[in-house]
């Protein structure tokens, strides 16, 4: 708009956009400044039409979903709590109590005192989500930490072809759905894992099917039918959530650059983003996902103020006046979900906000506001629920923007939450 101006005759328009500029930087520098609160916030029109598809007991309406502390789980407006396993996994599960174990606080199953039995900190978990009202979610992510190989593909080609080692996983993600038992709750297992598989299989012009892990052979308790190859691991997680943990959701995880181009960061307006996740869709099927409940997926797993104070850029545009944006984003989401036949949660949403001072725990980033103000385009696009948090420290949490989070959550239920179609 400034080019075409400039390039108008005559003064006095020139005098009209040098003020009207001025007007806006300063407009923006004011918005960027105040700390966005829930009374300065877009009000809803009550109730909002229904988009996407409900997921009958699961969700009739948009799930809000965070990590945090305890404080923030007894505000207003949050459906579901989610929390990381990750770490070492223990020799023998059966060890008691934890100081008997020989993992410290390394393995998840002794996130709890060393004079109490394995596995307390997720009972706890589940408890206190509970008391809230909310719905617990596992985040599964062991196999990098736990096998300790160097993070990308092999984890698919070294860790689970290692059958000591994938014994061992098998045992612990066993012992985990045991703690979570007959409760509800949404299992998600080895975010990036599948992404890499992705990649791995690309990378040899193969399938799920021809990628080797140890599966029946590491696992024939529960596994001995299923195939030595990622695409029997998958299936084998997901029937073992059915056998111990039968009132659990359970769901992969789509990688947006496990079809080779990071689809929320393109920048190639040529590139078929249809195309990219029917793929990844596709990949994930052949790995069970079919008999799985959601899919999940992330956007990004840090701020964007902090990715672009290393010389990263994240940013994505809302106005979609360049790539990437969002519409890219949720066009992906769409064919993953259209393609899957599996409803899309979105995961580990960065909880930054303009208001912030991008500095350590207050970075800044525009994808909580974005996905707040359009809660029936993020529906419309195959989600069934939004949660947001961090894949480090040293980022923005529910406790440090300023009351942003809490606050879009408390507004958008007061206006009767995004509701999903029948």
């Amino acid at each position: 708009m400034a080019e075409t101006m400039l390039n108008k005759t005559g003064k006095g328009v020139l005098v009209i956009f040098l003020c009207a500029l001025l007007v806006t930087l300063a407009l923006s520098a004011c918005q960027k400044s105040a700390s966005p609160t829930a009374s300065t916030q877009k009000t809803y029109p009550t109730p909002l039409p229904c988009s996407g598809s409900a997921v009958p007991g699961l969700a009739d309406h948009l799930l809000i979903g965070f990590a945090g502390q305890d404080g923030t789980a007894s505000a207003p407006g949050f459906d579901l709590r989610y929390q990381y396993l990750a770490g070492a996994v223990a020799s023998d599960v059966t060890c008691t109590p934890c100081s008997n174990c020989n993992t410290g606080s390394n393995w998840w199953g002794c996130w709890q005192e060393m004079t109490r039995e394995p596995g307390l900190f997720v009972q706890r978990f589940i408890t206190a989500a509970e008391q809230h009202g909310l719905l617990p979610m596992f985040t599964y992510y062991i196999i990098l930490q736990a096998s300790g190989v160097q993070e990308g593909t092999p984890e698919v080609t070294a860790a689970a072809t290692n059958r000591d080692f994938m014994t061992r996983y098998f045992n612990d993600f066993r012992f985990f759905l045991q703690q979570v038992g007959a409760h509800r709750a949404i299992i998600h297992i080895e975010p990036d894992f599948w992404g890499y598989a992705q990649q791995a299989a690309r990378a040899a012009s193969t399938d799920a099917h021809h990628l080797a892990a140890e599966v029946n052979t590491a696992n024939a308790t529960d596994c001995g039918s299923q195939e030595n190859s990622i695409a029997g691991m998958g299936s084998c997680m997901i029937a073992m959530v059915r056998a111990y943990a039968p009132n659990a959701y359970v769901g992969l995880h789509a990688s947006s650059w496990g079809s080779g181009y990071d689809v929320i960061l393109n920048t190639d307006p040529t590139l078929s983003i249809g195309s990219q996740g029917a793929s990844t869709a596709d990949f994930l099927l052949s790995c069970g996902a079919a008999q799985s409940d959601v899919i999940v997926a992330d956007i990004s797993d840090r701020d964007a103020g902090y990715y672009q104070s290393i010389g990263r850029n994240t940013w994505l545009d809302a106005t979609d006046a360049k790539l990437p944006n969002f519409t890219q984003a949720f066009t992906w989401s769409h064919f993953v979900a259209d393609r899957s036949g599996k409803p899309i949660l979105w995961w580990q949403v960065p909880v930054g906000n303009m208001g912030l001072s991008n500095t350590t725990n207050a970075w800044t980033d525009n994808k909580v506001d974005y996905f707040f103000t359009h809660p029936d385009r993020v529906a419309a696009n195959g989600a069934i629920g939004m949660a947001f948090g961090s894949g480090a420290t040293g980022q923005t949490s529910p406790e440090t923007d300023n009351g942003n989070l809490v606050g879009w959550a408390a507004t958008l239920k007061e206006a009767g939450s995004q509701l999903l179609c029948p």
